[in-house]
């Protein structure tokens, strides 16, 4: 019988409640072959969805949303209802590496505490540099915090949550005196209008956009305004869209607090009771007029009054706005200027209303906490503040504590290509394809005398050049706790014991800082971090040190309640026990007057400009069903039918301009890089402009990292990158030879290299290669020569080529698709691949290279129920012209919900008598 791990409706642990069902969880998790639900949290966005995973015999069997978890309440996207497809144990990082040949861990240890102890002796603190991620749990953050701030001395930890939210973070301090989120989700639902900006949140944040559709249904006069260059998912049902000029995001809430007192609009008594800088701020707001906006945003001025007219109106307006404002050579001014205005109306601190910045990672809300960025302390103090330092250098009875802000990001790896950072230990991330300027990143990693990478894969692009190799737990098998963008804290709790020799983050960190001769690091479990760092948010939390991140109310937990805490929203204190919804209920901020700043915003472009030469604006960002670099997503084959491989987003002016159709490869060019990625005709892309996602790597595709287009521009303030902006120019690549390899095992990724144009996808019955040569340099015995393949081979010549197939026993395991021009992608082999045995009558069709119906070759848009572009257009054409229809019809949109947005964007195309392509590329 099945024991059940559940969330019970409390926000602080009860010592008597509480106490039978945590013993209970703790005997569960004792017994790992006994059968069990174990309650965690999702891996990916910063929504913080909590999961139910049902273990049998050890083994996570499935996966389902937790119905209570205050996150998702039942709901879950396509990314995590496939969590369980992306943890198999192969590609796995399972024992320590020095120099590429296995070694012990007290070995492993030693070698790295040796090292970095030398380097330090002999150049000094600062030659080290920690680069962590959003991906690490509360307590791997702390520890490796406290390691490098408290005992090596130095600030020169930061993390890849510098790309994502950094700007976001300055923003806040600056405004509210602390890195507060003021909102939660629940204002999402209560609120009368909802201004999206730079987020596509249908794709990034799915379960939070069901919601916001759900209240939309319930409350008509619930309004959505979507401010974003592309006509995204998320734009396709907004009320009003404002394709707004890239970058030019601070003009237009500059021109809506020049139009708030313009009308008359502006809370009086909230500014000057509760306010500060609000006469400075609107001086340079004056300035611009609505006609000035719509010149610099490349609006029009009916368009920017409508949504000017809808924000003054609403009583309860909710911002919300993510990486499109943040990444941005002066993202933090463009946050600050929608504080602005939403302080200027008094429109913060209520149910419904304030300035929401959404984070992209799970935990990158509690890697602010615990002072993950180079330019803080743990617990929300200041590195530049004395007393922080002294108190907190008190709390840990370190040796020393770091005097000034240590290296940024983009900082650290330019100081270890000049040679300044002599040793670097990059914790669950993959700057080698993150951070802008990739050749620079290669540069520094080469040329870095120690890098050290904890990671739970074997293989990746950062990996390729550590020293060493340490492996860390991945997201089954973590323990410990995560923070989301509402500032609720999750528990995450293993399902299986570590694979391998692997160990938790906080653990490996723990020990190194052991072998370095350091007391303070004798943590004998997650919950002995979790304590420590609670009680330093308590400590001497008053007075001149007064924070609002106090967590006093969970001090001191037993192991029983750690297990079993439940998801609850910081503050957590004596005033507030059972946690807290939103902030600033009181108009109380955390400065110094206890009064918010409004700040002059002068609007700047980006740095990285268009020109002759590079004529065509380049935006990068995310796809529905793939995340960051693909490390878990790309071995979901259910992932990869959606949008399989990269793919630069083109308006159908420019493409005719330049020769391009779908489908087309073409080289992306610019003074930074090169990358060669398949085109896609869009009008989703305004024209002038392209789009190009961010997912792709030297694992999955020969040359598609867009930020070798990228340059090391950053927000003088936050450090933040600015990815979002630059010019390129696009050439139509010509190739004499196009294959298709579809093959039930992995091709060497040598083949992948040495072709001119490469791409690779798993799907769920087979590996999918897509290679593209200048010259005709493919040879068919490579393959036939490959251990797994050796079966019985058929071939035949077709009308330009050449197809070849490989059957074991009458399976097919292996096929060949060979041309010397481009040609449509075999997505219709697909159920050959399923069959036992192949009958002669779908050999010869396979050989012929042409599907049996056209139906058979389009791609997938719903990923839970595999409804295809063709499936959906014949239901149109029958009559189901609604998402409820169509749900009823093919249970697409009925599950995670997540292909509902382009589910509409179709039925709008075929309601204007558009007709849907049926073709592997998204149209919207």
């Amino acid at each position: 019988m099945a024991e059940s791990i559940t969330f019970e409706h409390m926000d602080t642990p009860n010592r008597t409640k509480n106490g039978a069902l945590a013993a209970s969880v703790a005997s569960a998790l004792s017994t790992q072959h006994q059968d069990r639900i174990v309650q965690s949290t999702c891996a990916y966005c910063g929504v913080g969805c909590g999961v139910d995973i049902k273990v049998e015999k050890g083994e996570a069997v499935s996966l389902s949303p937790s119905p209570q978890h205050p996150a998702n309440f039942g709901r879950l996207c396509v990314k995590g209802s496939h969590l369980l497809d992306t943890v198999e144990a192969e590609g796995r990082l399972l024992y320590p590496e020095i120099g590429g040949e296995r070694v012990s861990w007290p070995k492993a240890t030693f070698h790295v505490a040796e090292k970095l102890n030398h380097i330090i002796t002999e150049y000094g603190p600062d030659a080290v540099g920690f680069y962590v991620s959003g991906q690490l749990l509360t307590e791997d953050y702390y520890v490796a915090n406290k390691l490098m701030k408290g005992y090596i001395g130095s600030a020169n930890i930061d993390t890849n949550s510098r790309l994502c939210m950094s700007s976001a973070v300055s923003a806040y301090k600056r405004a509210f005196g602390e890195d507060l989120v003021p909102c939660n989700y629940e204002d999402l639902e209560l609120t009368d209008l909802l201004v999206l900006v730079g987020s596509n949140a249908a794709w990034t944040h799915p379960v939070l956009f069901q919601r916001i559709e759900r209240a939309r249904q319930i409350n008509p006069d619930f309004k959505i305004i979507v401010i974003d260059p592309r006509k995204t998912a998320t734009a396709e049902g907004a009320d009003l869209h404002l394709a707004i000029k890239p970058g030019s995001d601070a003009a237009l809430f500059n021109g809506l607090l020049q139009y708030l007192d313009k009308t008359n609009h502006i809370d009086d008594a909230f500014i000057d009771q509760h306010c500060e800088g609000f006469e400075e701020a609107l001086a340079e707001a004056k300035n611009w007029t609505l006609e000035k906006v719509a010149n610099f945003c490349g609006l029009s001025v009916e368009e920017i009054t409508a949504y000017y007219q809808s924000f003054a109106k609403s009583e309860r307006v909710i911002t919300m706005y993510s990486m499109g404002i943040n990444q941005s050579t002066s993202g933090v001014d463009k946050c600050h200027s929608i504080i602005n205005a939403h302080l200027a109306s008094g429109k913060v601190g209520k149910a419904g209303s304030g300035p929401f910045s959404i984070t992209g990672q799970p935990n990158a809300m509690g890697g602010r906490e615990v002072g993950g960025l180079a330019n803080q302390l743990a617990a929300h103090l200041d590195i530049e503040n004395d007393k922080h330092r002294d108190l907190v250098q008190r709390f840990w009875q370190s040796p020393t504590i770091c005097e000034k802000p240590g290296a940024k990001a983009m900082d650290m790896f330019e100081q270890m290509a000049e040679g300044k950072i002599k040793a670097v230990w990059i914790m669950a991330t993959n700057p080698a394809v993150s951070l802008p300027d990739n050749a620079l990143i290669k540069k520094a990693l080469e040329k870095c005398e120690l890098v050290v990478v904890s990671d739970c894969v074997a293989k990746n692009d950062t990996l390729a050049f550590a020293d060493v190799k340490l492996p860390a737990t991945p997201w089954l098998e973590k323990d410990g706790t995560v923070t989301n963008s509402e500032r609720c804290i999750s528990r995450q709790r293993p399902s299986i014991e570590p694979s391998g020799q692997a160990k938790h983050d906080w653990e490996i960190v723990s020990e190194v800082a052991t072998a370095m001769g350091f007391d303070g690091f004798d943590y004998r479990k997650p919950s002995d971090v979790f304590n420590e760092f609670t009680a330093l948010t308590a400590f001497e939390n008053s007075g001149e040190t007064n924070r609002f991140l106090d967590l006093s109310g969970i001090v001191d937990l037993s192991d029983r309640e750690y297990q079993n805490l439940a998801p609850i929203q910081w503050p957590i204190n004596t005033a507030n026990p059972t946690g807290t919804k939103r902030l600033f209920g009181d108009s109380r901020f955390a400065t110094k007057s206890s009064k918010a700043r409004l700040f002059p915003i002068t609007p700047k472009l980006p740095v990285q400009q268009i020109s002759d030469e590079y004529p065509l604006v380049l935006n990068s960002g995310r796809f529905r069903d793939h995340w960051h670099t693909m490390t878990r997503t790309g071995n979901a084959g259910k992932l990869n039918q959606h949008l399989a491989k990269p793919y630069l987003s083109v308006n159908t002016f420019d493409a005719k301009k330049l020769g391009l159709q779908n489908e087309d490869i073409a080289h992306v060019t610019n003074a930074t890089g090169q990358i060669t990625v398949p085109v896609l005709v869009s009008d989703s892309v305004t024209q002038g402009q392209c789009f190009m996602p961010i997912h792709w790597n030297a694992q999955f595709a020969s040359n598609a990292v867009v930020t070798n287009l990228y340059q090391r521009k950053v927000d003088p303030l936050s450090g933040q990158p600015e990815a979002k902006h630059t010019g390129v120019k696009l050439d139509k690549a010509e190739f004499s030879q196009y294959i298709d390899v579809l093959a039930s095992a992995s091709l060497p990724q040598s083949m992948m290299s040495d072709s001119d144009y490469a791409v690779f996808g798993k799907k769920e019955a087979f590996n999918h290669y897509q290679f593209a040569n200048r010259e005709a340099t493919f040879d068919i015995l490579s393959i036939k020569r490959h251990k797994a393949f050796q079966g019985e081979w058929i071939s035949a010549s077709v009308r330009g080529g050449e197809q070849h197939i490989c059957l074991a026993n009458g399976k097919l395991i292996c096929a060949v698709f060979q041309r010397n021009e481009a040609f449509a992608e075999p997505l219709w082999t697909s159920e050959f691949f399923n069959k036992a045995t192949l009958p002669f009558a779908e050999i010869q069709t396979l050989l012929s290279g042409s599907p049996p119906s056209p139906g058979l070759n389009s791609r997938n848009v719903c990923t839970c129920f595999n409804v295809s572009e063709y499936e959906i257009q014949q239901a149109l054409e029958a009559g189901s012209d609604s998402v409820t229809k169509l749900g009823k019809q093919l249970k697409c949109g009925t599950n995670c919900g997540s292909c509902k947005p382009e589910l509409q964007s179709l039925i709008n195309k075929h309601l204007h008598g558009e007709q849907i392509p049926v073709t592997e590329v998204a149209t919207a």
